[in-house]
C-alpha cells in the first residue's frame, strides 16, 4: 500500500490562505464532503485535481508531496500534457534500466497500465506517481510535464 502523506501541508495553506474545505472545493468543481475525503486522506486526490489544486496554491506537486521546500519552481506550466507525460515516463524507465514489466512489478500493478501511461492514453495514477517520484528522486512535476527543471531532486 502506498501512503501519500499531505493532509498537514493542505490543512496549513488553507490557514495561509484562510480559506475554508468549501472554496477549495468549489475551485476544484468538487463536493466539500469529497474534498474532506481528499484532505483526510480518506481517498487520494486524483492527479487531475492535484494539478488543480497546485495551481489554485501556487505550489508544486512535489511540495505537496513534501519532496522539496521549495514551494514552485520558475517557469511551471499550469496543465498537464498527457502526451509528454508518458514520454517522460517512458523516458525516465529507459534511464534507470527499467522494462515495463520490471516498473509494474515495482508499482504492483500490470505492464499495460504502464504502456498505457506511456502512449499517453492514461495519466498516471496518483499513487504510482508518487511511488516513483519518492523511490527515485524524480519529480513529479518535471514527470507530468508542467517543468523542465528540477528533474532530479535531492
Amino acid at each position: 500500500m502506498i501512503y501519500v502523506n499531505y493532509k498537514y501541508i493542505l490543512k496549513n495553506l488553507r490557514d495561509e490562505k484562510e480559506v475554508t474545505q468549501k472554496e477549495v472545493a468549489n475551485h476544484l468543481n468538487i463536493s466539500r464532503s469529497a474534498y474532506n475525503d481528499y484532505e483526510s486522506q480518506k481517498t487520494i486526490f486524483p492527479v487531475k485535481h492535484l494539478n488543480a489544486l497546485c495551481n489554485y496554491f501556487n505550489i508544486s506537486i512535489d511540495y505537496l508531496f513534501d519532496f522539496t521546500k521549495t514551494k514552485n519552481y520558475l517557469n511551471t506550466s499550469k496543465e498537464i500534457n498527457i502526451k509528454e507525460a508518458g514520454n517522460r515516463l517512458k523516458e525516465f524507465r529507459k534511464e534507470q534500466k527499467l522494462t515495463q514489466v520490471k516498473l509494474a512489478s515495482e508499482l504492483n500493478t500490470t505492464f499495460s497500465n504502464i504502456a498505457f501511461y506511456e502512449k499517453g492514453r492514461n495519466l498516471i495514477a496518483t499513487p504510482f506517481l508518487y511511488a516513483i517520484c519518492k523511490t527515485y528522486h524524480i519529480s513529479a512535476d518535471y514527470l507530468l510535464g508542467r517543468t523542465d527543471s528540477p528533474k532530479y531532486l535531492k
